[in-house]
């Protein structure tokens, strides 16, 4: 007979993996360019689509509001924000998110890639 702590132990364990595979997969659909790089913690997680649609975590933004809407989310110090974009996306549109993120302040921006062959 198998105890019951073990049975627990292993319904928490399922519980934790199947939260954070949800958890990386969630949001608007894009397509990742192919690369390679690291990983690092997630501070705020801006989404831009084919389309070249912003998302601020499945929220639609405008580019005009990006800045606020990112800052006010932001505890001082703690400035890192992860761009997903689409790689049928505009360049000059994640450029210039770049930009505007690293005028206001925000030097932590990374871009996430699918890791390539």
């Amino acid at each position: 007979m198998i105890p019951l702590i073990d049975v627990v132990f292993n319904v928490l364990a399922f519980f934790i993996s199947a939260t954070l595979a949800m958890s990386i997969q969630r949001g608007v659909q894009v397509t990742l360019p192919a690369g390679a790089g690291g990983s690092r913690e997630l501070g705020i997680v801006i989404t831009l689509d084919r389309e070249n649609r912003l998302y601020l975590e499945e929220r639609r933004v405008s580019p005009e509001q990006i800045l606020q809407a990112v800052t006010s989310r932001l505890p001082a110090g703690e400035l890192s924000v992860l761009i997903r974009g689409d790689s049928r996306a505009d360049l000059g549109v994640a450029v210039e998110l770049l930009a505007r993120l690293r005028a206001a302040g925000i030097k932590a921006v990374s871009f996430q890639v699918q890791e390539g062959p």
